[in-house]
This record gives C-alpha cells, structure tokens and sequence, in this order.
C-alpha cells in the first residue's frame, strides 16, 4: 500500500498514452464542458455589465477584442495542446474555490476588478485540473491576455491619467509657442486666442496605451519568439502612446487655431485613430530597428572572432 507521500497529486487520464494526434475522449470534455457551463452561470451578471461597459467606454473599446484574440491564439497552439500528456491537477479546484472567494468578496465589497478578475483565474484554475501544469504552462499566454478585457481600478486609473494629462499639455503648450501660436496653460487647460482647450481624461493617452499594449504583445508572440524582444516591445509602447498622444493634443491645438471645426466630432475622432495608426507603426519600426541593431552588433562579434582566429 502506497504512503501519502508517494501519491500524485497529478493522476494522469486515458488520454495521457494516446498518440498527440489522436483527440480527447468524450469522458475528458464531458467535465469541462461542465465546469466550463458552471462558470457561465455564476459569472453571468458580471460578463453583462462587462460587455456593456466595453459598448459605453472608449477606453475600454478593445475589450471586445481580447476574448476572440485569445481563442484564437488557443486554436493555433492546438498541436502543442494535442501533444500534451494530460493529467489531472486537484490544484486547480483549489485556484478555482479562490476564484470563486474573490468573486463574492468583490461584489460585497463593490468591487468591480476583483469580480471581473475572477473569472480569469477560474478559468486558469479549470484549466490546470483539466490538463495539468504543462497545458497551463501552453494555454498561459491566452489566459494572461484576458486580463486587458478588464478595466483597471479606478484608484490606479487616476493616478494614472493625471501625470499624462498634465505632460500631454505641456507638451502642447511648448509646440504651440514653437509654432507661434500664442497660449497660456493652467494646468490641464490650455488658453488659446479665441478657443480654451481642456485635456481631459479621455485626451490623456491612457486609451491608446492600453490598446497599444495589448497589440504588442499579440504582435511580439506571433513575430518575434525571442522572449526578450517581446519584453523590449512591450515597454516600447508607453514612450511610443504617450509621445503619439502629445502630437494629437498640440495637432488639435493648432487645428483649434486655423479651423476648429476640423478639431471637434467626427475629424477628432478620425484624428484619433490615424494618430493610433502612426503609433502602431512606430512600434512596427521599432521592432525593425531593434532586429537590424541586433544583427549589426552578431555580425561585428562574427567579424571580430573571425580575425582573432586568423
């Protein structure tokens, strides 16, 4: 008889001897499939305030993004997770029985990331009992992305927006006075001539940063494997939304000065999204940049090698 010490946490399923490309059995899909249901009921309520948010909040627009990014960043890794020897990991009702206890403590306390968080960890917790720490480990990246569906805090969100707030009008205010455009900045509000343009919160770059991270990341995991590089990127993004951010603030300055009707509605809006675009293609060079500075210093260390040989 086996002593406690010798048990397993991990009791691999009748999969685990099939060959990788043969899919899982009934018997194996038949849990999550209800694990998979329990979780839809009880986070429900909150998926439907969720998704309304993402409908109502510009900063929140890419949320609708995120869950069909992740699927489908799951579905092409589906050989890895053919391959995997599943076993089954009681850690994972452990992380779920957390996820469940941060839930009801989030809707006590009206706290909304805590309860909207939840969900992604129930589902990392479903996963790891489904298939164990290797399938965790494959489906890991998917799983993290879930959490910029999430808004982030309120508290962190101010302390935030403010700072980018107050450098994004700085900013505009020196390029206006570059320009020769008179100005006066109090604060967030810049005085021009005839019009006062407030940088506000929706004007503070926070929408494009978070966006902009979210791409880097999918970016970097289906172009670059270096895990380095995608770090690299990564933080490349907030220099590169704040710095595209400033630019759209002093252009609507500018705008607001010869035609102010080019600075508000529809052409801010528009403003807006071709400022992103500017800014996903800095990224874009950035990444090109960094791959051929790379490459120059390994060619030069070959060259150097090369002649210390000789």
């Amino acid at each position: 008889m086996e002593s406690p010490s010798q048990i397993n946490s991990e009791a691999p399923v009748s999969l685990a001897d099939a060959p990788p490309s043969v899919n899982p059995p009934l018997s194996f899909w038949a849990p999550i499939a209800w694990v998979a249901g329990l979780m839809l009921v009880s986070f429900y309520p909150m998926l439907e305030r969720l998704v309304n948010q993402w409908m109502n909040d510009d900063d929140m627009g890419h949320g609708f993004f995120v869950p069909v990014v992740a699927a489908y960043i799951a579905w092409q890794r589906k050989d890895d997770i053919l391959a995997v020897e599943l076993k089954r990991n009681y850690l994972g009702i452990a992380l779920m029985i957390y996820a469940a206890a941060q839930y009801v403590l989030g809707t006590v306390a009206a706290e909304l990331f805590l309860t909207r968080t939840a969900i992604v960890f129930s589902i990392a917790g479903a996963v790891l009992f489904a298939g164990g720490k290797q399938l965790l480990k494959v489906l890991g990246f998917p799983i993290f992305l879930l959490f910029f569906m999430v808004p982030i805090p309120a508290v962190i969100y101010n302390q935030i927006t403010f700072p980018l707030q107050m450098f994004a009008s700085s900013v505009a205010e020196k390029t206006l006075l570059l320009l020769g455009i008179p100005v006066l900045r109090d604060g967030n509000i810049l005085e021009l001539a005839e019009h006062k343009l407030s940088v506000v919160e929706a004007c503070s770059g926070i929408r494009s940063l978070l966006s902009l991270t979210f791409l880097s990341l999918v970016y970097g995991f289906f172009f670059d494997s270096r895990g380095w590089m995608r770090g690299v990127l990564l933080l490349a993004t907030v220099p590169i939304a704040i710095a595209a951010n400033a630019f759209r603030v002093s252009m609507t300055g500018v705008l607001y000065e010869y035609k102010s009707e080019w600075a508000e509605g529809f052409f801010h809006t528009a403003e807006g999204w071709v400022i992103f675009m500017v800014a996903l293609s800095m990224l874009l060079a950035f990444h090109r940049f960094a791959n051929w500075f790379i490459q120059g210093i390994e060619n030069a260390r070959s060259q150097i090698k090369q002649q210390a040989d000789t």
